[in-house]
């Protein structure tokens, strides 16, 4: 059978708590991950962002929020930089070894794309919805879809995948495990990479069929033109059946509905106690609502061998400049923590996937996504949570050998099938017609929230407001005169 060529690709999740990360201790983290059960920088770098900047600067976007993109760029690089020349036995280079690609943001969630290579990214597509506070983007996700092109010396192509990584931040609190499902619901309905409602209101492309009057061809026609719609409205979902689908963020599952009572036992590291972390992975809420069928359908999951990675209590230095928002490189050992009292430690921040489907593997061999590390950079001064990173090999199989077969879609969608039926064949919620038109509607409210959050809060700009306000006061005093 032929080799199929595959693509490095790394995936890191970090829930900032709204400070700017610091550049050189991040750098380090980043580097450590890259060389964890590898000797090579990876081809493809993907950084999902919750909290990462506050509700003020996020909610205006655009340039307030490129010093927190900035600083991520720069980490990535000096992680890389470093790692080629003690790694890959390079002299260290003045070009960066990454380009950012792409930088999006929904509200306070934001993903950024690095590649190696970004001539290879082709055709790159983004989405965002909101379910926070009146579906503002306090709280949501934001998706990048893209080819990756494999060429040889002469320029020929010699393979090409496409991808869809998803950037997510759910409802907090541990009460909450509904409403994370139901943004969830939210992500599969409204995270679509075209506008729904130009297809809605599109003729079909199914050629016509020749005029009759038989009912038996009207019916075959109308299922035809169905049967197009579907595959559509599927095709701009983040469950595209010819691409790959990475989703990462702080998902906010937990391990119970309710706060820990006092004296609570928490995890602790010891592999002997009866509380080491490990035993706590039973009561993973995403565990059991994946099961169930309620959340991430038909996503795939590495083991997990790292302890919870929410809520840190961070231990700050005994100095009155304690590193927050600084790019001090004095930091060297490791940050001491203890778990909040008042929350459950859980699994917030997680990295998932969705594996080869049975179907191309049948066509193409045992064909999988090869997990080569999943694991948590350690603990940050400046938040509660600990980064989580995924780097696997992702086969290079073009879209159409991902596509469902008829065979397959006979299969899934047998009656007598106790298995949940696979999410690329059949989504399991509707597409919301509405969504881009309502995300541009509130998008727009978003706006004017932040730039009145920020007027608000200095003088100058209160000062600023008020002179403007008086100023076409006037005008108009003098123009009605």
């Amino acid at each position: 059978m032929v080799s199929i060529p595959t693509l490095d690709v790394f995936i890191l999740t970090f829930n900032a708590a709204k400070h700017q990360i610091n550049v050189p201790v991040f750098a380090r983290h980043l580097y450590d991950a890259f060389g964890q059960n590898a000797s090579t920088l990876p081809e493809l770098v993907v950084i999902s962002v919750q909290e990462m900047a506050p509700l003020t600067q996020a909610f205006i976007g655009s340039y307030m929020l490129n010093p927190y993109f900035q600083r991520y760029e720069s980490a990535v690089n000096i992680a890389a930089i470093k790692f080629a020349a003690a790694e890959e036995h390079q002299h260290p280079s003045k070009d960066p070894p990454y380009t950012l690609v792409s930088k999006r943001n929904v509200g306070m969630t934001g993903i950024m794309l690095f590649a190696r290579e970004p001539a290879a990214v082709r055709n790159l597509q983004a989405a965002e919805v909101g379910f926070g506070t009146g579906d503002m983007a306090n709280k949501g996700a934001v998706g990048l879809r893209m080819f990756y092109k494999k060429e040889d010396a002469d320029g020929d192509l010699t393979a090409q995948t496409e991808l869809t990584f998803v950037s997510a931040h759910l409802a907090a609190m541990e009460w909450n495990l509904d409403r994370r499902n139901k943004n969830w619901e939210s992500i599969v309905s409204g995270l679509v990479f075209e506008d729904p409602k130009t297809f809605a209101e599109r003729p079909s492309l199914q050629p016509t069929l020749q005029s009759s009057s038989d009912e038996f061809e009207e019916a075959q026609q109308a299922l035809l033109e169905r049967d197009w719609a579907q595959k559509t409205l599927h095709d701009i979902s983040i469950y595209k059946p010819g691409s790959h689908l990475f989703v990462a963020g702080d998902l906010n599952y937990r391990l119970s509905k309710t706060s820990p009572a006092p004296g609570s036992a928490f995890p602790d590291m010891d592999s002997k106690s009866p509380n080491y972390f490990a035993h706590f992975l039973t009561r993973d809420q995403l565990t059991t609502e994946k099961a169930a069928g309620r959340t991430l359908h038909g996503l795939s999951e590495a083991a997990i061998k790292f302890p919870p990675t929410y809520k840190l209590v961070p231990l700050l230095k005994a100095r009155p400049s304690a590193e927050t928002d600084g790019d001090r490189d004095d930091d060297t050992e490791a940050v001491g923590w203890s778990w909040a009292p008042h929350r459950w430690p859980g699994w917030c921040d997680r990295v998932l996937f969705l594996d080869i489907p049975w179907w191309a593997q049948e066509a193409v061999g045992d064909q999988r996504l090869k997990v080569m590390a999943y694991d948590a950079i350690p603990a940050v001064r400046s938040s509660d949570h600990r980064p989580v990173f995924l780097r696997l090999e992702v086969p290079m199989l073009e879209p159409r050998r991902l596509l469902p077969t008829e065979s397959a879609y006979e299969t899934e969608l047998r009656a007598d099938r106790r298995q949940p039926v696979d999410p690329r064949i059949k989504l399991p919620f509707p597409i919301d017609f509405q969504s881009w038109e309502h995300r541009a509607h509130v998008k727009k409210w978003e706006s004017t929230i932040g730039w009145s959050m920020l007027i608000s809060q200095s003088k100058q700009g209160i000062i600023l407001l008020v002179t403007v306000l008086l100023v076409g006061l006037s005008t108009w005093l003098y123009r009605s005169w």
